[in-house]
């Protein structure tokens, strides 16, 4: 299960209401730090499917969600469980940061 895309218009759906923790990573295709976290997301994705989704908002496309989420700077990765921020990190980190940060907060 490879990252999925969403939009303002899906956020609610995909995140809040989820059954299982999201991890929402706020990216733009010009953001260095963006592209280097990707594949290790992507990996992650199928390496945790079932405990936790991982889905991607281009802050470009869709500028309502960060804002309400007071996305400053980015990558900006949230943890939601239950329809509610239970962590979040700012930066790109390496593969196991990632995935140490996912695991403590699922």
């Amino acid at each position: 299960m490879a990252t999925q895309a969403v939009s303002d218009d899906t956020f609610d759906a995909e995140v809040r209401n989820s059954d299982i923790p999201v991890v929402v990573d706020f990216w733009a295709e010009w953001c260095g730090p963006c592209k280097q976290i990707g594949p290790a997301l992507e990996e992650l994705s199928d390496e945790l499917a079932g405990k936790v989704k991982i889905v991607k908002v281009n802050v470009d496309e869709n500028p309502s969600s960060p804002a309400q989420m007071g996305v400053r700077g980015i990558p900006a990765l949230f943890m939601f469980k239950d329809g509610q921020v239970v962590s979040s990190k700012i930066g790109a980190a390496p593969k196991a940061a990632l995935q140490s940060w996912i695991e403590e907060s699922i």
